[in-house]
């Protein structure tokens, strides 16, 4: 394989990761390969290369005689996501406080830069991503085999389901906002530290700040069942 394949291959995987997590491409999308094929200069094998990883990851999902469509958000999904997530995370940043290297620890003060940034005047796309990459580096520091595919998997799907929490429609979850900037402050301190019980707790209080900006995007109003709830039957 030439270096000018390596490079489009590789520019088609960074696109389509950002394009998932940020819904350009909605979940259950089609992946055409023709348009892919003519948009990225690949040919069949290589294309199929990166639908392949990409469906490692979590981001796709392969279907036999159906070809490549973007990983679904069922009920289901959805419903593990929010009973999985706080445990995850706890775990992450415990685990992130006990390993955390001094050059991961510069680097998780980049993104948080980064973060800021985004916070004062980026998008709802950019302050997701910069979100994504904050976490994403203490899933490093972390360095738990067990736990890193799990933990990446949940990225996705907060960073899809987390747009609604960086697109504020008021003052008080725009105030939110803020408050994540500070948090994440808190917990690169905590991590700095080697304070694992500390960095546990920030984790379990970051993840109740969005929690209820994402509910709002997963229950539409007018639905009075509980998150979480098995799905009940109505009967005449």
């Amino acid at each position: 394989m030439t270096a000018d394949s390596k490079g489009r291959k590789a520019a088609m995987l960074a696109d389509l990761k950002q394009q998932v997590l940020t819904m350009a491409r909605e979940p259950g999308a089609d992946l055409d390969e023709a348009s892919l094929s003519t948009q990225y200069g690949l040919s069949r094998t290589p294309l199929r290369e990166v639908l392949r990883e990409l469906a490692g990851l979590g981001y796709v999902a392969l279907h036999p005689n159906r070809g490549a469509r973007v990983a679904d958000m069922s009920y289901r999904t959805l419903r593990d996501f929010f009973l999985t997530a706080p445990m995850i995370y706890s775990a992450v940043m415990r685990l992130a406080a006990q390993n955390a290297t001094a050059s991961q620890i510069a680097s998780l003060r980049d993104a948080q830069e980064d973060f800021r940034v985004a916070l004062r005047g980026g998008s709802a796309r950019d302050r997701t991503l910069a979100n994504y990459r904050f976490h994403a580096i203490t899933g490093a520091m972390a360095d738990n085999p067990y736990l890193k595919p799990s933990f990446e998997r949940l990225l996705i799907d907060h960073a899809r389901i987390g747009m609604t929490f960086y697109r504020p429609r008021d003052a008080a979850s725009a105030e939110k906002l803020g408050e994540a900037g500070a948090q994440h402050d808190a917990i690169i301190a905590a991590i700095e530290a080697g304070d694992e019980a500390g960095a546990e707790a920030l984790a379990i209080g970051h993840w109740n700040l969005s929690r209820g900006q994402i509910e709002m995007f997963v229950m539409p109003a007018g639905l009075d069942a509980p998150l979480g709830a098995p799905m009940q039957t109505r009967t005449a």
